[in-house]
Protein backbone atom coordinates (compact mmCIF):
# COMPACT_ATOMS: atom_id res chain seq x y z
CA UNK A 1 0.00 0.00 0.00
CA UNK A 2 1.04 3.48 -1.25
CA UNK A 3 0.31 6.56 1.02
CA UNK A 4 0.79 8.93 -1.53
CA UNK A 5 2.13 12.28 -1.96
CA UNK A 6 0.92 13.39 1.51
CA UNK A 7 4.37 12.24 3.02
CA UNK A 8 3.14 11.60 6.68
CA UNK A 9 5.69 10.65 9.11
CA UNK A 10 5.74 8.25 12.07
CA UNK A 11 7.78 8.01 15.01
CA UNK A 12 9.36 5.21 16.00
CA UNK A 13 10.62 4.43 19.82
CA UNK A 14 13.47 2.07 19.01
CA UNK A 15 16.01 0.27 20.43
CA UNK A 16 15.04 -3.46 19.15
CA UNK A 17 14.82 -5.78 16.42
CA UNK A 18 11.15 -5.07 15.90
CA UNK A 19 12.01 -1.49 15.70
CA UNK A 20 14.29 -2.01 12.60
CA UNK A 21 12.07 -3.89 10.81
CA UNK A 22 8.74 -1.56 11.34
CA UNK A 23 11.12 1.32 9.80
CA UNK A 24 11.79 -0.92 6.79
CA UNK A 25 8.37 -1.67 6.53
CA UNK A 26 6.92 1.24 6.21
CA UNK A 27 9.43 3.01 4.40
CA UNK A 28 8.84 0.03 1.60
CA UNK A 29 5.13 1.88 1.86
CA UNK A 30 6.10 4.88 1.25
CA UNK A 31 6.24 6.54 4.56
CA UNK A 32 8.28 9.20 5.90
CA UNK A 33 9.64 7.58 9.51
CA UNK A 34 11.87 8.59 11.93
CA UNK A 35 13.54 6.07 14.65
CA UNK A 36 14.47 7.27 18.14
CA UNK A 37 16.86 5.86 19.93
CA UNK A 38 17.99 6.57 23.95
CA UNK A 39 21.46 6.92 22.91
CA UNK A 40 22.52 4.29 25.79
CA UNK A 41 24.87 2.09 23.32
CA UNK A 42 27.54 3.26 21.90
CA UNK A 43 27.03 1.35 18.69
CA UNK A 44 23.65 0.86 18.37
CA UNK A 45 22.15 -0.64 15.05
CA UNK A 46 20.56 1.60 13.00
CA UNK A 47 17.46 1.32 10.99
CA UNK A 48 16.19 2.19 7.75
CA UNK A 49 15.05 6.48 7.39
CA UNK A 50 15.93 9.42 9.88
CA UNK A 51 17.34 8.39 13.11
CA UNK A 52 17.05 10.88 16.10
CA UNK A 53 19.87 9.88 19.26
CA UNK A 54 18.92 11.11 22.62
CA UNK A 55 16.17 11.56 24.98
CA UNK A 56 13.26 14.17 25.07
CA UNK A 57 13.70 15.43 28.24
CA UNK A 58 10.80 13.45 29.66
CA UNK A 59 7.00 13.84 28.25
CA UNK A 60 6.77 17.57 27.65
CA UNK A 61 9.68 17.32 25.68
CA UNK A 62 8.74 14.81 23.74
CA UNK A 63 5.11 16.72 22.81
CA UNK A 64 6.78 19.87 21.79
CA UNK A 65 8.77 17.55 19.05
CA UNK A 66 6.14 15.90 18.44
CA UNK A 67 4.42 19.37 17.29
CA UNK A 68 7.35 20.63 15.60
CA UNK A 69 8.02 17.88 13.78
CA UNK A 70 4.67 17.02 12.22
CA UNK A 71 4.59 13.62 13.84
CA UNK A 72 1.06 11.47 11.94
CA UNK A 73 1.57 8.96 14.60
CA UNK A 74 3.77 7.39 17.12
CA UNK A 75 5.31 3.49 17.62
CA UNK A 76 6.56 2.69 21.41
CA UNK A 77 8.51 -0.11 20.10
CA UNK A 78 11.28 0.15 23.25
CA UNK A 79 12.44 -2.83 24.88
CA UNK A 80 10.14 -4.22 26.97
CA UNK A 81 11.62 -3.04 30.41
CA UNK A 82 11.79 0.28 29.18
CA UNK A 83 8.88 1.85 30.56
CA UNK A 84 9.97 5.53 31.33
CA UNK A 85 9.88 6.06 28.05
CA UNK A 86 6.50 4.45 27.49
CA UNK A 87 4.88 6.34 29.79
CA UNK A 88 6.58 9.71 28.55
CA UNK A 89 5.46 8.44 25.28
CA UNK A 90 1.92 8.23 26.63
CA UNK A 91 1.72 11.40 28.13
CA UNK A 92 3.09 13.09 25.16
CA UNK A 93 0.93 11.92 22.62
CA UNK A 94 -1.84 12.24 24.74
CA UNK A 95 -1.17 16.18 24.59
CA UNK A 96 -0.71 16.65 21.32
CA UNK A 97 -3.62 14.48 20.47
CA UNK A 98 -1.24 11.68 18.37
CA UNK A 99 -2.54 8.22 18.01
CA UNK A 100 -0.28 5.88 19.71
CA UNK A 101 0.32 2.10 19.55
CA UNK A 102 2.67 -0.12 21.39
CA UNK A 103 4.87 -2.97 19.87
CA UNK A 104 5.94 -5.54 22.36
CA UNK A 105 7.12 -8.88 21.90
CA UNK A 106 5.73 -11.91 23.22
CA UNK A 107 7.46 -13.15 26.65
CA UNK A 108 9.22 -16.54 26.51
CA UNK A 109 6.75 -19.61 27.68
CA UNK A 110 7.85 -21.72 30.23
CA UNK A 111 8.89 -25.24 28.88
CA UNK A 112 8.78 -29.39 29.96
CA UNK A 113 11.73 -29.26 31.74
CA UNK A 114 12.47 -25.54 32.63
CA UNK A 115 13.21 -24.90 36.32
CA UNK A 116 12.73 -21.37 36.55
CA UNK A 117 11.77 -19.04 39.60
CA UNK A 118 10.14 -15.68 38.30
CA UNK A 119 10.99 -12.22 40.65
CA UNK A 120 9.63 -9.42 40.56
CA UNK A 121 13.10 -7.03 39.84
CA UNK A 122 16.73 -7.42 39.85
CA UNK A 123 16.99 -7.14 43.20
CA UNK A 124 15.12 -10.01 44.06
CA UNK A 125 17.26 -11.99 41.93
CA UNK A 126 20.26 -11.02 43.70
CA UNK A 127 18.66 -12.20 46.85
CA UNK A 128 17.80 -15.53 45.45
CA UNK A 129 20.76 -16.53 42.97
CA UNK A 130 23.42 -17.12 45.66
CA UNK A 131 20.70 -19.99 47.18
CA UNK A 132 20.92 -21.82 43.87
CA UNK A 133 24.29 -21.33 42.53
CA UNK A 134 27.73 -20.12 43.10
CA UNK A 135 28.80 -19.84 39.60
CA UNK A 136 25.54 -17.44 38.22
CA UNK A 137 25.47 -16.30 34.42
CA UNK A 138 23.88 -13.00 34.27
CA UNK A 139 21.89 -11.66 31.15
CA UNK A 140 19.85 -8.95 31.84
CA UNK A 141 21.86 -5.85 30.22
CA UNK A 142 24.05 -3.67 31.87
CA UNK A 143 22.28 -1.20 34.00
CA UNK A 144 21.06 -3.74 36.42
CA UNK A 145 24.03 -5.48 37.28
CA UNK A 146 24.71 -3.22 40.59
CA UNK A 147 22.32 -4.86 42.25
CA UNK A 148 24.70 -7.78 42.13
CA UNK A 149 27.38 -5.81 43.90
CA UNK A 150 27.05 -7.36 47.58
CA UNK A 151 26.33 -10.83 46.27
CA UNK A 152 29.66 -12.48 47.54
CA UNK A 153 28.63 -16.34 47.72
CA UNK A 154 28.83 -16.25 43.79
CA UNK A 155 30.98 -15.64 40.94
CA UNK A 156 28.82 -13.88 37.50
CA UNK A 157 29.36 -14.10 34.02
CA UNK A 158 28.51 -11.03 33.20
CA UNK A 159 27.22 -10.93 29.71
CA UNK A 160 26.41 -7.05 28.06
CA UNK A 161 26.54 -5.05 24.76
CA UNK A 162 28.39 -2.31 26.72
CA UNK A 163 30.42 -2.92 29.79
CA UNK A 164 28.77 -2.05 33.10
CA UNK A 165 29.43 1.03 35.32
CA UNK A 166 30.32 0.13 39.01
CA UNK A 167 29.88 -1.20 41.30
CA UNK A 168 30.20 -4.13 40.27
CA UNK A 169 30.23 -8.20 41.65
CA UNK A 170 34.03 -8.61 43.59
CA UNK A 171 34.26 -11.85 41.68
CA UNK A 172 33.29 -11.32 38.20
CA UNK A 173 34.05 -11.78 34.30
CA UNK A 174 32.49 -9.53 31.47
CA UNK A 175 31.93 -10.63 28.37
CA UNK A 176 30.47 -8.09 25.66
CA UNK A 177 28.66 -9.47 22.82
CA UNK A 178 25.19 -9.08 21.17
CA UNK A 179 22.88 -11.80 19.68
CA UNK A 180 21.45 -13.69 17.71
CA UNK A 181 23.24 -17.20 19.66
CA UNK A 182 23.14 -20.33 18.85
CA UNK A 183 22.19 -22.99 21.32
CA UNK A 184 25.61 -24.68 20.71
CA UNK A 185 27.38 -21.35 21.45
CA UNK A 186 25.45 -21.23 24.95
CA UNK A 187 26.12 -24.88 25.73
CA UNK A 188 29.64 -24.23 25.45
CA UNK A 189 29.74 -21.29 27.34
CA UNK A 190 28.05 -22.90 30.54
CA UNK A 191 30.26 -25.84 30.44
CA UNK A 192 33.08 -23.57 30.14
CA UNK A 193 32.37 -21.11 32.66
CA UNK A 194 30.47 -24.11 34.69
CA UNK A 195 27.78 -22.40 35.27
CA UNK A 196 25.12 -23.22 37.46
CA UNK A 197 22.65 -20.50 37.48
CA UNK A 198 21.01 -18.20 34.72
CA UNK A 199 19.43 -14.61 35.34
CA UNK A 200 17.62 -13.24 33.05
CA UNK A 201 14.64 -10.55 31.95
CA UNK A 202 11.68 -11.83 30.78
CA UNK A 203 12.64 -9.97 27.46
CA UNK A 204 11.24 -12.30 24.88
CA UNK A 205 12.28 -12.88 20.95
CA UNK A 206 14.64 -15.32 19.12
CA UNK A 207 18.05 -13.88 19.33
CA UNK A 208 18.73 -13.68 22.45
CA UNK A 209 15.98 -17.51 23.56
CA UNK A 210 18.96 -20.05 22.54
CA UNK A 211 20.12 -19.17 26.46
CA UNK A 212 16.71 -21.04 27.85
CA UNK A 213 17.58 -23.74 25.70
CA UNK A 214 20.88 -24.47 26.82
CA UNK A 215 19.86 -23.95 30.18
CA UNK A 216 16.98 -26.32 29.96
CA UNK A 217 19.24 -28.68 28.25
CA UNK A 218 21.92 -28.66 30.94
CA UNK A 219 18.93 -29.06 33.90
CA UNK A 220 20.18 -25.13 35.07
CA UNK A 221 17.62 -23.28 37.57
CA UNK A 222 16.93 -19.63 35.60
CA UNK A 223 15.86 -16.38 37.63
CA UNK A 224 13.53 -14.96 35.38
CA UNK A 225 12.94 -11.02 36.28
CA UNK A 226 9.34 -10.39 35.46
CA UNK A 227 8.20 -7.64 32.94
CA UNK A 228 6.93 -4.43 34.38
CA UNK A 229 3.17 -3.61 34.34
CA UNK A 230 1.75 -2.88 30.91
CA UNK A 231 0.12 0.74 30.60
CA UNK A 232 -3.31 1.52 29.05
CA UNK A 233 -2.20 1.68 25.68
CA UNK A 234 -3.23 -0.36 22.43
CA UNK A 235 -0.72 -2.66 21.43
CA UNK A 236 0.12 -5.38 18.77
CA UNK A 237 2.59 -8.35 19.64
CA UNK A 238 3.91 -8.40 15.66
CA UNK A 239 5.65 -6.21 13.26
CA UNK A 240 3.24 -6.72 10.42
CA UNK A 241 -0.10 -5.76 12.99
CA UNK A 242 1.78 -2.51 13.48
CA UNK A 243 2.65 -2.03 10.24
CA UNK A 244 -1.28 -2.12 9.58
CA UNK A 245 -2.10 0.05 12.20
CA UNK A 246 -0.16 2.61 10.97
CA UNK A 247 -0.94 2.66 7.32
CA UNK A 248 -4.62 2.37 8.72
CA UNK A 249 -4.15 5.32 10.93
CA UNK A 250 -3.16 7.38 8.16
CA UNK A 251 -5.12 6.41 5.38
CA UNK A 252 -7.99 7.14 7.73
CA UNK A 253 -10.06 10.25 8.54
CA UNK A 254 -9.04 10.61 11.86
CA UNK A 255 -5.26 11.70 10.74
CA UNK A 256 -3.98 14.73 11.84
CA UNK A 257 -0.62 16.52 12.25
CA UNK A 258 0.19 16.62 16.40
CA UNK A 259 -1.04 20.12 17.77
CA UNK A 260 1.26 22.15 19.84
CA UNK A 261 0.66 20.85 23.51
CA UNK A 262 -1.63 22.55 26.01
CA UNK A 263 -0.03 25.20 28.10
Amino acid sequence: MKIGDANPMVLILGGTAEARALASSLERSGVAVVTALAGRTSTPRLPHGQVRLGGFDGPDGLAAWLAASGVHAVVDATHPFARRISASAQDACRQVEVPLLRLERPGWAEQAGDVWYRVGNVGEAAALVGELGQRAWLTIGRQGVGAFAGVRTCWFLIRCIQSPDPPLPEHHEIVLDRGPYTVDGELALIDHHRIDVLVTKESGGAATEAKLEAARARRLPVIVVRRPPTLGVESVSTVSAAADWALSVLAGGAVRTARPPSR
